[in-house]
């Protein structure tokens, strides 16, 4: 059984993240959708919120996995004999980055392949940032993010602006 892993923060997951997820999900047996948490991020989202929003968007597809990890990429990828890590792109300015990470994995691990999909033209333009900017200012979400998590996004939003009012 070959295994990938699609690491991220995704602070909330995006139709972007969605399409590499169902991607890999065609090239590989299994693919855990890891929820990397990193100390250097401050994200609005707790990990079990985050991991649930995957869930439900992925539901469907039945040879995805999703789980949370605070520890070393390297070290969950040998821990889950995975063959590839899986990476999207939207830019060139992703790569220099990703690239990096992956000469680092590769040498802590040597048995995952660093994988990247390049994002579809649809999507290029679309980060969790732009959604949580877009989403503060209470502007449209279609197309960003599945329908199913519209008004948990907002909500989270609202909420973090009604604890700001009482300051």
């Amino acid at each position: 059984m070959r295994t990938a892993i699609c690491p991220g923060s995704f602070d909330p997951v995006t139709y972007g993240h969605l399409d590499i997820f169902k991607r890999a999900s065609k090239l590989f047996d299994r693919v855990i959708v890891l929820v990397s948490i990193n100390p250097d991020k401050h994200p609005c989202f707790t990990p079990e919120e985050r991991m649930e929003m995957i869930r439900e968007v992925t539901a469907e597809i039945p040879n995805i996995e999703v789980d949370c990890y605070a520890g070393l990429l390297s070290s969950y990828a040998q821990q889950h004999e995975a063959a590839a890590i899986v990476k999207g792109l939207r830019a060139m300015s992703d790569f220099e980055y990703e690239f990096q990470m992956a000469l680092t994995n590769k040498k802590l691990y040597p048995y995952a392949e660093t994988v990247f999909l390049t994002t579809s033209m649809y999507n290029m333009y679309l980060s969790s940032s732009l959604v949580r900017q877009i989403a503060m200012l209470g502007g449209d979400l279609s197309g960003l993010v599945p329908r199913c998590l519209h008004e948990r996004v907002y909500r989270k939003f609202r909420r973090e602006e009604d604890a700001g009012d009482e300051h």
